[in-house]
């Protein structure tokens, strides 16, 4: 890694602008490896974000664990497999499910899905005439969370039941566009909205708040730190947000100008991955230090979409421009790539649980996973 002049960085900074937002489309493995290079950058007055009395201080995760992190499985011994689900679903969003299927939100056919994995059925639960669920996520308690766009709310479902509940936002707060969601340390579930909003839901008093986000419109993926501190990513904005508890956003720019950083994943050090849409990048702050390091996607000419860290602190990111996901290895800074079964696949977002990650080919109407072969 090469270390960039700070007159670099000071120039990156004066030229960041927003960026104009994506338009969303509802909608047996190549296997190679790549060696890149990258780019780190120090933090400097000039990239970080003044200090207010609205926004927080940024904060350093703790970094003490005895946890030994597992091995990468060699690409070798891994397959990617696809599983259909009922055409004119367009999943878009995934998340492994406790009874060992896999949640979906079927954008275009109102519902959440599941599938099982072990016999290939798909069902669909119908939440609500004008439905359009982008993210999905299991809670603490076992509640399957959804964002749902064309509702303007949050919707929970219980995967015993299959009862539907749903929380609208505010009348404030129309047409917000919502996008992903994630659990604080305290248990409230964190959201964004492409239309310029961020919000919080405490699913014990059912009271929610919005609130009007940096830059405007662009917020999108999200995450939680092991700690339980949030952050998002503003693909319009150009920036990642760290979210204090009152709703204040700290905004970290990345060293590429509108690079379009798209979602978010911290691995188990609480540091930050971003998968830059514009500018085809994987890229990674440290909180406490405040260093970026940066790397490009393998390809001619790559669009990196969604990033997900594994149970081993392996990085996956797709790749729209590739067709493909690609895993890689901080150790080694190293990608390897795994090309989609359809073409085009668009996997939207990443999730997964040891030993699987899972992905939807919005596309194609089908999930895929990646894992050992058997």
């Amino acid at each position: 890694m090469r270390q960039v002049p700070w007159w670099t960085v000071l120039a990156a900074a004066i030229l960041v602008t927003a960026c104009s937002d994506s338009a969303e489309v509802t909608e047996a493995p190549d296997t190679t490896t790549t060696t890149t290079s990258s780019t780190t950058v120090a933090p400097t007055s000039a990239v970080e974000a003044p200090a207010t009395t609205s926004v927080p201080a940024e904060t350093t995760t703790s970094m003490a664990t005895t946890t030994t992190r597992p091995q990468p499985v060699p690409v070798e011994q891994l397959e990617i497999v696809s599983y259909p689900v009922p055409a004119g679903s367009r999943p878009h969003d995934v998340a492994p499910a406790a009874d060992g299927g896999v949640w979906y939100t079927a954008q275009r056919a109102e519902a959440l899905g599941h599938l099982d994995p072990d016999t290939g059925e798909a069902r669909h639960i119908p939440l609500g005439a004008g439905s359009a669920p982008h993210g999905v996520i299991v809670g603490p308690n076992g509640l399957v969370w959804i964002t749902d766009g064309g509702l303007n709310a949050i919707v929970s479902v219980d995967p015993a039941t299959d009862e539907v509940t749903t929380h609208p936002l505010p009348a404030d707060a129309p047409n917000a566009n919502l996008n992903t969601a994630a659990f604080d340390s305290s248990g409230r579930l964190w959201f964004t909205g492409q239309n310029g909003i961020h919000g919080v839901l405490d699913p014990e008093s059912g009271l929610l708040d919005v609130f009007a986000s940096p830059r405007g419109a662009g917020p999108y993926g999200i995450t939680a730190t092991p700690d339980g501190q949030i952050y998002y990513a503003s693909l319009a904005g150009s920036y990642v947000g760290l979210v204090s508890a009152d709703g204040s956003v700290l905004e970290l720019d990345p060293p590429t100008p509108d690079q379009g950083a798209r979602r978010v994943w911290s691995d188990s050090t609480g540091s930050i991955w971003v998968s830059e849409w514009n500018s085809g990048q994987l890229s990674r702050h440290t909180p406490g230090t405040g260093i970026w390091d940066v790397w490009p996607l393998p390809g001619v000419d790559p669009s990196a979409y969604a990033v997900y860290v594994d149970e081993g602190d392996q990085v996956w990111v797709s790749d729209f421009g590739g067709n493909a996901i690609h895993r890689f290895d901080p150790t080694t800074e190293t990608f390897a790539t795994f090309a989609l079964p359809a073409e085009p696949g668009n996997v939207r977002q990443i999730l997964g649980r040891p030993g699987e990650i899972w992905g939807a080919q919005s596309a194609d109407d089908s999930l895929v996973v990646i894992r050992a072969r058997s």
